[in-house]
């Protein structure tokens, strides 16, 4: 059963009657059924200490999961990109708000539901424990990245961009320099300055402020070494 606040935040899944076209998460093949559900820029799919009840995979779009410091600083934890799936805990609860960084649509389905199927089919099991892995992985790979240099950071974040989209020699990013000052644990201006030098050096060119041309790749990888 949904809680109020789950009911709130995704209306749709508590009205089965209404006309939504399913959607599978996870591989195809698996045959998961879920809601794709649509969230306008800056807009919450969950937040921080609400009972992790669903899944989520990006379809279209990105998204952006954060925690806010004592401080009043915001930490982004990771970007989500189309076909990623997040909100996966290992407790009851989440640790980190999800945001829509542009209009996107993200499928949802239940954690019950998922698990319950898992208990008797491998490959979704196997799947599952996959993508758990893999999220530790991301935890602790970010957390190394953080005691790096602002040229260093800078550099690793754009060949993780990259390799995470089709074409290998430019990237279009939907998150905004600030999105990605708070991921790097850099102050914006520190980003826009890194940039700069990167495109005087000839390392990359701007096409646009979001469309990023690789011109020595090479460069880059030296610096994220």
């Amino acid at each position: 059963m949904l809680t109020a606040t789950a009911a709130a935040k995704h209306p749709m899944l508590s009205r089965p009657s209404a006309p939504v076209r399913s959607a599978t998460l996870l591989e195809a093949p698996l045959g998961l059924m879920g809601a794709p559900m649509r969230f306008g820029r800056n807009e919450e799919v969950y937040g921080e200490d609400e009972p992790a009840e669903f899944l989520y995979q990006v379809v279209t779009g990105a998204v952006r999961t954060y925690r806010m410091l004592d401080d009043g600083r915001r930490q982004v934890v990771a970007f989500y990109l189309p076909g990623d799936i997040f909100g996966v805990e290992a407790g009851d609860v989440h640790l980190s708000s999800a945001e829509a960084v542009s209009d996107s649509q993200v499928l949802v389905v239940k954690r019950s539901s998922v698990m319950a199927r898992a208990e008797h089919e491998r490959d979704l099991s196997r799947q599952l424990w996959t993508l758990t892995v893999r999220e530790l992985q991301r935890v602790q790979q970010h957390s190394l990245v953080l005691i790096k240099s602002a040229e260093e950071r800078v550099a690793g974040f754009l060949l993780e961009m990259a390799s995470r989209c089709a074409s290998g020699t430019a990237i279009e990013l939907p998150m905004s320099r600030q999105d990605i000052a708070d991921y790097l644990g850099l102050t914006i201006e520190t980003v826009s300055r890194t940039f700069t030098q990167f495109v005087q050096s000839g390392v990359i060119a701007l096409e646009t402020s979001r469309r990023i041309q690789f011109r020595n790749r090479a460069a880059l990888s030296r610096l994220n070494a």
